[in-house]
């Protein structure tokens, strides 16, 4: 995986600083979905939470999707993939942000669940943790 904060202005004042400490999990690294509440919070655009925790030395964690953390998920949901690869032309990676679109017809964890059991693929992380992912692994 790879980031694309290279190009993003992660310079941050103490409330921006103060807001983001105080959502980090116990773990001290702060979760995909707090991730993009601070960002509204801080007055930023999601994709650029990536490059903002990565310069106060902080981790984004627990992918709603599946493609790093530790969230525990269930079986895949076949209909799920059947509706995914029906209505993406058999695509086998998917933006992020489509299938959080899709995730509004079920869940996250459900969408989350089919991504990780399955063949498709996250791209195009919104948080900006990554452009692409190769291949599943076990976090």
């Amino acid at each position: 995986m790879s980031s694309i904060d290279d190009k993003i202005d992660s310079k941050i004042d103490d409330i921006q600083k103060e807001l983001i400490m105080t959502n980090l999990d116990e773990d001290g690294k702060l979760s995909c979905l707090k991730a993009f509440k601070v960002a509204r919070l801080i007055g930023r655009e999601p994709k650029e939470m990536s490059g903002i925790t990565k310069s106060l030395g902080l981790k984004i964690t627990n992918c709603e999707l599946g493609v790093f953390g530790k969230i525990k998920f269930q079986e895949p949901n076949m209909s799920v993939y059947n509706k995914l690869e029906e209505n993406y032309n058999g695509k086998k990676k998917l933006e992020c942000e489509i299938l959080w679109e899709e995730a509004k017809k079920t869940s996250l964890n459900t969408v989350g669940s089919t991504i990780k059991g399955t063949d498709l693929d996250v791209v195009h992380c919104q948080l900006g943790c990554f452009r692409e992912k190769k291949g599943h692994h076990e976090s």
